[in-house]
């Protein structure tokens, strides 16, 4: 039997929506705030922390930076569910169609943390772990809640020359940002779709979605 494009999507979404809040709910439910281990030797590390604002912990001041966020997101993940649908009714690139899935179950995944997890786990500290369902509720109302981070690979470490122009002498970390399995899926569908745009959309609506 043929799986239609429609269900291989929304099997890839609830994949990725599955595996990212499993890893989160261990990394939340386990590990202290700023806890490490290794993976693959120094490259690969497992490192927790909590975004609470946009990518790479970039955030909006003020008392209502984060609810205007969280619901700009919700806005944003609407509009691409409804692209996506729309994607699915046409005969376009099942390439395409399984990028946009790929976003949006990552921006899915991520409003998920900013959405709940206030309510449902208590604070994670530098010295405690948080659990699910605490006595007297959570850290945060609706739409406070931040996001779990734990994937950091910092591949080349080392310290600027002294001729550097500026910080010389002082320590570098390439790649420094720490992130989740929810970023990578919006940045993988994001880096196909730039990669075989010309595949995508010049032959969108010539009749094959091969």
């Amino acid at each position: 039997m043929r799986i239609s494009v429609g269900v291989k999507a929304i099997l890839l979404i609830i994949l990725v929506l599955l595996v990212d809040q499993i890893i989160k709910f261990q990394i939340k439910t386990t590990m202290t705030i700023g806890e490490s281990f290794s993976v693959f030797g120094n490259w690969f590390q497992i490192r927790f922390i909590e975004n609470p604002g946009m990518a790479f912990g970039l955030d909006i001041p003020g008392r209502w930076g984060k609810p205007v966020l969280t619901l700009f997101r919700i806005v944003a993940v609407v509009a691409i569910g409804w692209y996506l649908n729309q994607l699915i009714g046409k005969k376009v690139k099942i390439g395409l169609i399984l990028c946009v899935a790929l976003i949006f179950a990552g921006a899915t995944g991520n409003i998920i943390d900013s959405v709940f997890y206030g309510l449902i786990f208590n604070e994670s500290t530098y010295f405690t772990v948080a659990t699910l369902f605490p006595e007297g509720g959570g850290y945060a109302p609706l739409l406070y809640g931040k996001v779990v981070d734990m994937l950091y690979f910092p591949l080349i470490q080392g310290h600027f020359p002294d001729w550097f122009p500026w910080r010389a002498g002082e320590e570098f970390i390439f790649f420094r940002p720490i992130f989740n399995l929810a970023d990578t899926s919006i940045s993988t569908g994001i880096l196909l779709i730039l990669v075989f745009q010309k595949r995508y959309f010049k032959e969108e609506g010539q009749g094959t979605r091969d």
